[in-house]
């Protein structure tokens, strides 16, 4: 029998669409999700999307971070909502009016509240005036953004758990920053393994270049999900 996909969201930031679609043939078979970011949106526009789709049967996590007024909010979800996504991401810092307005705008889609970025430090916090430390500040606005009305927030793996007291069982946390063991961390700062992320209470891990920089994209993919099987 065929294993279930793994609860992963591949991040495809690939430099080209042909790349991009590529690599979502090859993880197809071992994941749920395929992430499409902002820089490959940017460049390839709704092509990107179809050109996923048709690699396999995969859902679509439109990552664009929306962050905006609320008036402009709405009209971008709306824009995109004909995409048919299954998770498009905004800023939680951008408010509860804000949040509801793309709740609004694209009704079918899960709209999921970036709370911290995985790449910023405490040091960065402060710096922006975000009273940390990370896991109090992530907190307050996963509550914040679930009562707007999103249904999904990310955070890293540090705060999942925190998170999930916070919101309940019903709301889906999807985690980047995700590494598997002895991999380098880039430019990520808060991180941790597949396996302790899903024990944690994560729902969605986003893992992007320790499966997309592997020589065999596919192989990769495999093996982290036989490992989460293992782990669960």
């Amino acid at each position: 029998m065929t294993p279930s996909p793994a609860p992963i969201a591949v991040a495809l930031d690939a430099p080209d669409l042909a790349t991009a679609a590529r690599w979502a043939g090859l993880v197809a078979p071992h994941v749920t999700t395929v992430k499409v970011g902002l820089e490959l949106y940017l460049r390839h526009g709704p092509d990107v999307v179809a050109a996923v789709r048709e690699a396999g049967e995969l859902s679509v996590f439109l990552d664009l971070k929306l962050h905006d007024i609320p008036n402009t909010v709405a009209g971008a979800a709306r824009a995109v909502s004909r995409l048919r996504p299954s998770i498009l991401t905004v800023h939680a810092s951008g408010g509860p009016a804000m949040i509801q307005a793309a709740v609004e705008g694209a009704p079918g889609a899960r709209i999921a509240a970036v709370t911290v970025l995985t790449s910023m430090t405490e040091a960065d916090l402060a710096a922006v005036g975000l009273a940390g430390p990370a896991e109090a500040a992530v907190r307050r606005l996963a509550a914040m953004a679930v009562t707007a009305g999103a249904t999904a927030v990310v955070c890293s793996p540090h705060e999942v758990a925190a998170v999930r007291a916070e919101v309940g069982p019903d709301v889906l946390l999807i985690t980047p920053g995700v590494r598997p063991e002895g991999g380098g961390t880039q430019d990520q700062a808060r991180v941790a393994t597949p396996e302790r992320a899903l024990a944690d209470g994560a729902d969605l891990l986003v893992i992007g270049r320790p499966i997309t920089g592997a020589e065999d994209p596919g192989a990769a993919a495999a093996a982290i999900a036989a490992a989460l099987r293992k782990a669960g």
